[in-house]
């Protein structure tokens, strides 16, 4: 089983950016498809973007509006998460989760999770 480490959240103020890191370790990370999710109190995972092996990129149910960019490095199997015009909404915990092959971009289609890092935006 995959297992993963994120890290890269922290405090930022609105309009501005982080990059999220999510290395996976345990397996050959090749064919899985990678993700990111985010949950805030009170309600369940919501996907924010995910990406294929062969890079395809799969939105999840969070409207980010093109101010998220998700990349995988296959050879440092490490899947990142750019942030850019981060606002107070963006709060939250971010998870990073891999499913085995071509999954869809929601929780439930994941195998594998991390522990989740803090993005607080706030001024």
């Amino acid at each position: 089983q995959v297992q993963l480490v994120e890290s890269g959240g922290g405090l930022v103020q609105p309009g501005g950016s982080l990059t999220l890191s999510c290395s996976a370790s345990g397996e050959s990370f090749d064919s899985y498809t990678a993700g990111w999710f985010r949950q805030v109190p009170g309600k369940g995972r919501e996907g924010v973007l995910c990406i294929h092996s062969g890079d395809g990129i799969l939105r999840g149910s969070v409207a980010v509006n093109g101010r998220f960019t998700i990349s995988r490095d296959d050879a440092k199997t490490t899947v990142y998460l750019q942030m850019n015009d981060l606002q107070s909404e963006d709060t939250a915990v971010y998870y990073c989760a891999v499913a085995r092959g071509r999954a869809w971009c929601v929780d439930y289609g994941m195998d594998s999770w991390g522990e989740g890092t803090q993005v607080t935006v706030s001024s």
